[in-house]
């Protein structure tokens, strides 16, 4: 009548029975004891293996601090040797090797294109419109400037073209005002 109410557990279906039975039911006085013998005596053994292992780490520390191995060293160490191992892998080689040849390429490219402007650059010099242009700007240096001789740059040019110019229109005005 109380199916449904019964508080143990019902193994699922295809879980093991007998696991859901507990071991120490099955188990004779003399395992049990036998079995809290070889708890104690691992529990034992991990305490001892931990303060061995303290004392290994305090050791440690000691040999460090005489070696003047501090924390800063010690992790550029692993950073450097982190470095190493990442390095050594295939796949950061041929990623490496992948940009090599990109870099390659794209200096080659770039290369070409500054060849090219400068190619165009030489043949908008050398066209008829720009000569003509250089002429005229020498042929204003030349009345304007007097007495340098033809040549230099475009920048000295222009300014010794805006000197001339304020040089004209002060003496346009000192001439008015002489008459």
């Amino acid at each position: 009548s109380q199916g449904l109410l019964r508080s143990d557990s019902i193994p699922e279906v295809g879980e093991d029975a007998a696991a859901t039975v507990s071991m120490a039911e099955t188990l004779s006085e003399e395992e049990r004891d036998e079995l809290r013998k070889e708890l104690a005596k691992v529990e034992e053994e991990i305490q001892t293996l931990s303060q061995v292992l303290a004392a290994k780490e305090k050791h440690l520390a000691e040999i460090k601090r005489k070696l003047g191995i501090n924390s800063l060293q010690e992790l550029k160490q692993n950073i450097t040797k982190s470095w190493q191992d990442v390095t050594s892998t295939t796949a950061y080689k041929r990623t490496s090797e992948t940009l090599s040849q990109a870099g390659q390429k794209a200096s080659a490219a770039f290369s070409s294109v500054g060849s090219v402007i400068t190619k165009k650059f030489e043949d908008v010099r050398n066209s008829p419109t720009f000569k003509s242009f250089e002429e005229k700007v020498e042929n204003f240096k030349s009345k304007v400037g007097g007495s340098k001789p033809a040549g230099g740059d475009f920048g000295e040019v222009l300014n010794s073209a805006a000197n001339a110019s304020a040089t004209e229109t002060i003496a346009e005005q000192t001439e008015e005002e002489t008459h």
